[in-house]
């Protein structure tokens, strides 16, 4: 079954990409061939595992038990058995298709102009004794909070339950979420 999930930043958020601009950014977003950012659906299932595994120990699961569910769900430890059907699956949290065309539609807009529209700079240092730290100006493209982001998990039905669960238990996603960044609630169901 499919299960439809908005994504709602509720502050800035870095969905790093794993590159850096010499002599420019030190933290890179991902963005699309166009400058739309978005996060990668391997790294909300990746997001999404953890909190599975926060959740079944917090309900008292033994290491057996936990394992057990994360094959049947994640279908990671022992793929062979698992078909792509039946382990959860998630697609890319992107913004709006009509918001998209929308912005493509206009002549003239470069992908440099679109990604600023969701995205700035921001810099950083480390402090040592009140003081910025020598060498420590770091620069990262932090996309603006209040956008929405939207795709789609894949479930059983019999797993939906847990699932909706454990999307409604995310909270962070991103780079930096111990410095407040990517802030998030998730709404899933059967239409977002």
């Amino acid at each position: 079954m499919q299960l439809y999930l908005r994504m709602h930043l509720k502050s800035d958020a870095i969905f790093g990409n794993g590159m850096s601009l010499p002599g420019g950014e030190d933290i890179c977003v991902q963005t699309d061939e166009h400058g739309f950012p978005y996060l990668k659906g391997n790294t909300l299932k990746g997001i999404f595992r953890e909190e599975l595994i926060n959740l079944l120990n917090w309900e008292g699961k033994n290491e057996s038990e936990i394992g057990k569910i994360l094959d049947r769900l994640m279908g990671e430890s022992d793929s062979h058995r698992i078909s792509d059907q039946e382990k959860l699956t998630f697609s890319d949290m992107e913004l709006s298709g009509r918001l998209r065309e929308e912005i493509l539609e206009e002549k003239d807009i470069t992908d440099q102009e679109i990604q600023s529209m969701f995205t700035y700079t921001r810099t950083f240092t480390s402090l040592e004794d009140g003081l910025a730290k020598e060498g420590s100006l770091r620069v990262a493209r932090c996309i603006r909070k209040g956008l929405h982001f939207y795709g789609t998990c894949t479930c059983r039905e019999e797993d939906r339950e847990l699932t909706e669960e454990v999307l409604r238990l995310i909270k962070w996603v991103g780079s930096m979420r111990s410095r407040g960044f990517g802030k998030v609630k998730i709404e899933s169901g059967s239409s977002c």
